[in-house]
């Protein structure tokens, strides 16, 4: 790995890290250390790090902000590629919006609010970067980002770079073509709004960030919803029927205020989180036959 940092360091790409802990990068607080981290510092950089670490054959995990993220406790192999401070550029264009994969989402939407333009209201109050918003289809409120998205800049694993339409990014329900079918990391995006009434867009967008917030349990380190809804039934609703709200293992428990948010109260490790989660999807196929699958992607080496 001291070769390559060497390569990406000459290469002037941005941030690059050995056996950097990804606990400090994820909204859980919890991840052991990857073996290279590297943050770049504007899209060209991620292009340029991405084929020198492709030549040398070693794989790469993107992440973002780090919410609906599990890093493991053994770490990463490999390089994690951080779409952080350098890629959060913004630029709107009467109802066009194109911003870098690096931006909040949460500051998105409300900047987005206050300049009247409407569509963005139902991200008010989720967590992460427009990157990962792009690339699992976030969504709440009755609506998600396939509504929005006109096209993304998709970096793919050589390197190669490509816009996809909303059609080619081929969205369902919390997935993309880019988890399965052509892995890449979403360097840029361009979602097409409406104008509207701006008191009114801020009015909504504020609601829903207040009820997330007054809802979920954002004042302890967690990653947001662990599962997925398995529709027509909600999630937290089942844990709560369950009577697993507070349920504790080690530092990791269910959140008292909602069921599909496991809380870090201090001392969890993946292990502690990993446990619970099995020890839900247990219970509930046990009451309920129903089958829960995890929202929150889980990486790394155990």
């Amino acid at each position: 790995m001291e070769k390559l940092k060497k390569k990406l360091e000459e290469a002037n790409v941005g941030k690059v890290l050995l056996n950097e802990p990804l606990k400090n990068h994820t909204t859980m607080k919890i991840g052991g250390p990857a073996d290279l981290f590297v943050e770049p510092k504007n899209v060209e950089s991620v292009i340029n790090a991405i084929k020198i670490i492709h030549e040398e054959g070693i794989p790469i995990t993107p992440i973002g902000r780090g919410s609906n993220l599990l890093v493991l406790d053994e770490g990463i192999r490999g390089v994690v590629l951080k779409l952080g401070e350098g890629l959060n550029h913004l630029e709107v264009t009467g109802t066009e919006v194109h911003v870098g994969g690096g931006y909040s989402l949460v500051s998105l939407a409300t900047t987005i609010s206050k300049k009247g333009l409407s569509g963005f209201e139902f991200a008010g109050g989720i967590p992460g970067s427009v990157g990962g918003a792009v690339y699992m289809n976030a969504g709440a409120h009755g609506s998600d980002i396939s509504k929005i998205l006109a096209k993304a800049l998709i970096v793919f694993q050589d390197g190669s770079c490509e816009w996809l339409s909303n059609e080619e990014m081929n969205y369902s329900y919390r997935t993309s073509v880019l988890q399965k079918i052509r892995p890449g990391i979403v360097v840029e995006a361009v979602f097409q709004l409406k104008e509207g009434d701006k008191a009114t867009i801020v009015h909504e967008m504020q609601k829903n960030k207040d009820y997330r917030r007054e809802t979920q349990p954002y004042n302890y380190p967690c990653a947001g919803s662990i599962f997925r809804n398995p529709l027509p039934n909600y999630a937290g609703q089942l844990v709560e029927k369950a009577g697993l709200k507070g349920y504790q293992i080690g530092g990791a428990k269910v959140s008292e205020l909602h069921g599909n948010f496991i809380v870090n109260t201090g001392s969890a490790t993946a292990s502690d989180v990993l446990a619970l989660i099995k020890h839900i999807q247990n219970v509930i196929m046990e009451k309920f036959g129903v089958e829960m699958k995890t929202e929150v992607e889980i990486i790394g080496k155990n």
